[in-house]
């Protein structure tokens, strides 16, 4: 372990759950092993937690809630902004542990460390700001004001693609707003959860407010056990819509407050009047980042035909430049994905779109001499909308490009999609720009950008996407419930 990791502090290495503060094996006994994506090679074994162990993580956060919650909000932010300091400080560690577990190159994963620290900084400070307000009634005598108070114990299940930030996304706003935490780590990437739990420790965060549950095999019943507590007031779900919707079902029983960050297919538009190479350069952030892995990745993108070629040419030419690679080699630009069910279901869309007419010009193949989880950064030119990257999520480094003829086309093709996270699109028209954002039926939009996530920028979607929303200001009202208090003078 020591040899593929070369941490600095090996005290960062855990491979047991923590609750209540301590460092816990499951009661079962039983464990799960944990492979780098780019070799295969078994990394660590970590304990495969049941109900059981979920139901002492959710008791040890309920004791801790009674003191936790009556916090003042100056001691939790000192708390969020020391974790932040202990991230950036050991910056170097986490990364390759997300590197080595994801799968995603060291400079991407460095990156990764700095935005999941940069979320416990901007909460740290939204902290102090959590306000109530004064109302005004029809009723002499009465005086009405409104407090904030914390939801209470928190749920929070968090997906691979971004072991550290997606944490940090939620455990942020929970603990600036006085609430205790569970949190279910995922079982791809659970050393990052585990890393970053050494570290909240050592920022002062007590025993029992921030709780990590490690499984694989249990995943369904600790989701389950999660759901269906009464103790449990609040749910977070960074994944699939089909698991979303499951979620949702199971926290009806015990009408629980819900954040639901699910499935999307953003489209990336590029009209006649755009700055082209923006474009292309926005292009390959936002679809080729982390491999294609993330929800808001551009799925399809649709270039107006008089701009196609344009377009294609300078996509291709920046394609052809990425290295693929182990991600704790310098060189790599893009590393594997994260198992070979993500990289069957490119393969499945390549030849799909291939027996639909489409043309294959960068790419589309595994690369078995590095390994079964490595694929090329594809690029498909005459792409058309029966295809199915077109429908479907694909969460890997595919660029399919349609090509369109007015606003209104464009527009009504990308509107249909039963989901609505993110969307993009590049025009140097000022009335246009206004236009098409707010005709967009998503959550997020990026006008002439390729990066729509920020801690300061409301994150989340519409539709099937889900609802509810993390970072800015929004993420922490998640996490709090309004007291209206009446008084008679």
């Amino acid at each position: 372990m020591e040899s593929i990791m070369k941490l600095s502090d090996e005290s960062l290495f855990k491979c047991k759950g923590y609750i209540d503060g301590r460092w816990e094996d499951a009661k079962s006994g039983e464990t799960f092993e944990v492979s780098d994506p780019a070799t295969g090679t078994v990394v660590a074994a970590c304990p495969d937690m049941n109900n059981l162990d979920v139901v002492l993580a959710i008791e040890a956060a309920k004791r801790a809630q009674v003191l936790f919650g009556k916090s003042s909000a100056y001691s939790r932010s000192k708390m969020l902004q020391d974790w932040a300091g202990l991230m950036l400080a050991n910056k170097e560690d986490l990364a390759r542990i997300v590197t080595v577990e994801n799968g995603k190159p060291l400079a991407e994963a460095r990156g990764e460390i700095a935005y999941a620290a940069a979320f416990l900084t901007w909460f740290a400070e939204e902290a102090i700001r959590i306000q109530g307000e004064t109302v005004r009634t029809n009723v002499d005598s009465h005086r009405v004001v409104t407090v904030r108070e914390p939801v209470g114990v928190c749920g929070l299940i968090t997906p691979w693609n971004f072991p550290a930030a997606m944490i940090t996304r939620k455990a942020g706003p929970a603990i600036a707003a006085g609430c205790t935490t569970v949190v279910k780590a995922p079982g791809e990437t659970p050393l990052t959860a585990l890393a970053l739990a050494e570290l909240a420790e050592r920022a002062g965060i007590p025993g029992g407010v921030f709780n990590v549950v490690t499984t694989l095999k249990y995943t369904p019943e600790v989701g389950r056990t999660i759901t269906t507590s009464p103790i449990v007031r609040k749910i977070s779900f960074t994944g699939s819509t089909t698991v979303g919707r499951l979620l949702c079902e199971q926290s009806s029983s015990t009408i629980k407050k819900m954040s639901l960050e699910l499935g999307g297919l953003a489209p990336f538009i590029v009209f006649d009047d755009a700055d082209i190479e923006a474009a292309v350069a926005g292009a390959v952030v936002s679809k080729f980042r982390a491999s294609g892995q993330t929800c808001v990745c551009a799925n399809t993108m649709f270039v107006h035909r008089s701009v196609y070629d344009r377009f294609a040419k300078g996509l291709i030419e920046v394609v052809k430049t990425f290295k693929v690679g182990n991600g704790l080699h310098s060189d790599t630009t893009h590393g594997p994905l994260i198992h070979q069910k993500a990289v069957s279901k490119v393969s499945e869309h390549v030849q799909d779109a291939l027996e639909k007419g489409a043309t294959v010009v960068v790419g589309g193949n595994v690369l078995p001499e590095l390994g079964p989880t490595f694929f090329e950064p594809t690029v498909i030119l005459n792409a058309t909308l029966d295809m199915k990257f077109t429908q479907e999520e694909i969460f890997g480094p595919l660029a399919g490009i349609v090509s369109f003829e007015t606003e209104e086309e464009v527009l009504a093709a990308v509107n249909r999609s039963e989901y609505g996270l993110a969307a993009y699109f590049y025009s140097r028209d000022i009335s246009r720009c206004w236009r098409v954002a707010e005709r967009l039926d998503v959550g997020m939009v990026g006008v002439n950008s390729g990066i729509v996530s920020n801690p300061a920028s409301p994150f989340g979607g519409v539709k099937q996407s889900g609802y509810g929303r993390e970072g800015s200001k929004q993420g922490i009202d998640e996490y709090t419930t309004v007291k209206s208090i009446t008084f008679t003078v």
